[in-house]
């Protein structure tokens, strides 16, 4: 069977059993797509902004959906107080009422899905749920070039400088921000990759001078590695460099990072001597960028 006909049929299956075909979702009186905007808000609430780009939705379609939930009396929309440009969506209190028996009802479908199963079973399915989900998770990230400087950007790298603190035996220093190095002025380019709206990995390319250019900040989050993230943002930054007229590509890392230097290696880069003065450095590497 092919993977695209072992994924439709999953989806078939699981859909049905989950009551995705249902206009009243878990009996609760609100379609899946109604009752999962409630779920999203919780306690905290939520831009209109937010909420489209955490789920994927078109503006049309988020509208009529929270139009709806309005009208029933389980949302509130209005303008956010410190910004009167910004649509704030919060439950009411029949929306957080609603929220509970959600949570407690696909609690329960879901234990009467596991229930037949013996525990070795429940084990294996929950083991190849999470690969599952991470992995289709992994493919449908998004990976945007992005102002080295904005929120996003900067989320991504304060996550990976937060993990060299943890993993480097001396600790790291990143020393004072320093993002314009990554900039499209310096014939460099910035990416994060994201899912529903969070950063998850981030790599940029700088100048090195002439044809040589450098991947630098290259971060996976550690609940998505082994998924293949890691190697298609590599890819991703390869092509951009290609683009941007690089015909090497250099970086460096610390061996500390085992897990990096093994991608790298697949990747087809070759170890190198030291070329350049970061302290935290200890393996360098270089690979020659092909035309495709």
């Amino acid at each position: 069977m092919r993977d695209t006909e072992v994924l439709r049929r999953f989806n078939r299956t699981y859909t049905q059993r989950i009551g995705v075909l249902d206009d009243s979702f878990l009996g609760l009186g609100v379609p899946l797509g109604a009752a999962r905007l409630v779920f999203e808000l919780g306690e905290a609430g939520a831009s209109v902004r937010e909420l489209r780009t955490r789920l994927g939705l078109d503006s049309g379609h988020a509208t009529r959906l929270l139009q709806r939930l309005e009208g029933d009396g389980l949302v509130v929309v209005e303008a956010d107080p410190d910004d009167r440009r910004v649509r704030r969506v919060s439950l009411t209190e029949r929306g957080r009422a609603l929220g509970e028996s959600l949570e407690q009802r696909s609690e329960d479908r879901a234990e009467s899905l596991l229930a037949p199963l013996t525990a070795r079973q429940r084990g294996r399915l929950a083991e190849a749920l999470a690969t599952a989900d991470l992995l289709v998770r992994a493919a449908t990230v998004s990976l945007s070039t992005v102002d080295p400087g904005s929120a996003d950007a900067q989320s991504a790298v304060t996550s990976y400088f937060d993990e060299l603190a943890v993993r480097f035996p001396a600790g790291f220093d990143p020393g004072p921000p320093a993002y314009d190095d990554l900039g499209a002025a310096q014939r460099g380019t910035f990416v994060v990759a994201t899912s529903d709206g969070v950063p998850v990995a981030c790599g940029g390319v700088r100048d090195l001078g002439g044809t040589v250019g450098e991947i630098k900040r290259m971060w996976v989050h550690a609940g998505w590695r082994g998924a293949g993230l890691g190697s298609r943002l590599l890819r991703h930054l390869e092509g951009q460099a290609r683009d941007l007229g690089y015909a090497q590509i250099r970086l460096d890392t610390n061996e500390t990072l085992v897990e990096a230097m093994a991608m790298y290696e697949r990747a087809g880069y070759r170890r190198i001597e030291r070329y350049n003065d970061n302290p935290y450095a200890e393996a360098f590497y270089e690979k020659e960028l092909t035309s495709g």
